[in-house]
């Protein structure tokens, strides 16, 4: 994977900057959503390749736990926050950051679509069940009619000849964007494995996204999700699928955060103690 490293992204020769917060070994950018859609559609009018990966409490878990997959986050070119509790844990550590600093994709998807649509930028979906893809397609192309968008559902072998297969519908098509949504941590690894085969420019892991914006899955009330609860709400839908993800995982991010502040203010401690003596 050829990709860039920490705050200085170049568009031919146009360099943008943006804060980087790094949280248990694991970074992420303090970037707006207007900032996001405008790096997304102008990557994509070059031929390097770019990754733009997000961080929620579960990538948090996951690149805690998983060096591949820290090493995916900490190496793509940005790095999003897509959770409020990543954005209560950064402010938790003394980062500036506010809720403007956190963006989901089911909110901002149409303005990006509108974005593509004016650049001229092409779009290619990989994600969610049979008939999810063509539902989003549909409503793409009610408010972008000139929309260069193509698609197929997630649910197909990830290698094989049936994974070859997808990629070379990819590449017939030859997006400048394309949009993976299988969960984490299985989207970054499909990425990872099929990067170098697909002629894309923007790769964008976005989880479940289409599920939402289509309603095929419940998000939830808007006044819940704003605040920071939508977790709150996907638990109470799917409790069965989706405890340990929300009841251990979230208490155990907030851990770590708390014992990596311990272990760093002890060794402060110790070395102003040596100083003084």
């Amino acid at each position: 994977m050829n990709m860039v490293s920490g705050k200085n992204m170049n568009f031919g020769g146009s360099k943008k900057i943006f804060e980087e917060i790094v949280l248990l070994g694991i970074r992420f950018h303090k970037v707006r959503v207007w900032q996001l859609i405008d790096y997304i559609v102008q990557a994509a009018k070059f031929k390097k390749k770019t990754i733009i990966a997000n961080v929620n409490i579960r990538a948090m878990n996951f690149a805690y736990e998983l060096p591949w997959y820290r090493k995916f986050i900490n190496e793509s070119d940005l790095v999003f926050c897509d959770g409020f509790g990543v954005l209560w844990g950064a402010k938790c550590c003394g980062h500036c950051v506010r809720q403007e600093h956190r963006m989901t994709c089911p909110d901002y998807i149409e303005d990006l679509v509108l974005a593509c649509e004016r650049e001229n930028v092409s779009l290619f979906l990989l994600a969610g069940k049979p008939g999810t893809v063509d539902k989003a397609i549909a409503k793409f192309k009610a408010i972008a009619p000139n929309l260069k968008v193509k698609g197929h559902h997630g649910y197909f072998q990830k290698y094989g000849p049936e994974n070859e297969l997808i990629i070379s519908e990819i590449n017939r098509f030859q997006p400048d964007i394309l949009y993976v949504g299988f969960g984490m941590p299985l989207q970054e690894r499909w990425i990872l494995d099929n990067f170098n085969h697909i002629n894309a420019k923007v790769f964008l892991p976005l989880g479940a996204c289409l599920d939402y914006y289509t309603d095929s899955v419940c998000r939830g009330p808007r006044w819940l999700t704003d605040r920071g609860f939508e977790w709150l709400t996907r638990l109470l839908i799917e409790p069965q699928r989706l405890w340990q993800r929300y009841i251990f995982g979230n208490p155990l991010f907030f851990y770590r955060l708390f014992r990596e502040w311990i272990v760093r203010f002890l060794k402060t401690y110790l070395e102003i103690s040596k100083v003084k003596t």
